[in-house]
């Protein structure tokens, strides 16, 4: 009985731990979204662009997650920001037939502010 305790403890540990660093690339994307949506804040940013800015909440992933940005127009003729931040999460378990890494992705579209 213990061993399948041990296997299931170590399971939901990696579950938690992927909800905790997928919480952290959301938070990178929209720190970088916001970031690039506001002429006032890059102004006044102590970042000197997008991935600074994204990477300020992942002091705690290594290796650093990677940040793409782009802009473009919406349906609406309004100026949009996007910001993807990508990281490779890496279990602690090996189970045959399992995912040994998940790659986490997250992308927040912000409208930009002239």
């Amino acid at each position: 009985m213990v061993p399948f305790l041990l296997l299931l403890f170590v399971i939901v540990v990696d579950f938690g731990r992927i909800f905790y660093f997928g919480q952290t690339i959301e938070n990178c994307a929209r720190a970088g979204a916001l970031y690039a949506s506001d002429a006032t804040t890059i102004a006044q940013s102590p970042y000197a662009n997008v991935t600074q800015a994204a990477l300020a909440d992942a002091t705690n992933l290594s290796p650093q997650p990677t940040v793409t940005s782009s802009t473009g127009t919406d349906a609406d003729g309004n100026p949009y920001v996007r910001v993807t931040v990508s990281w490779t999460f890496n279990m602690i378990m090996r189970l045959p037939g399992v995912a040994q890494s998940v790659t986490l992705t997250r992308t927040v579209q912000m409208r930009k502010v002239e």
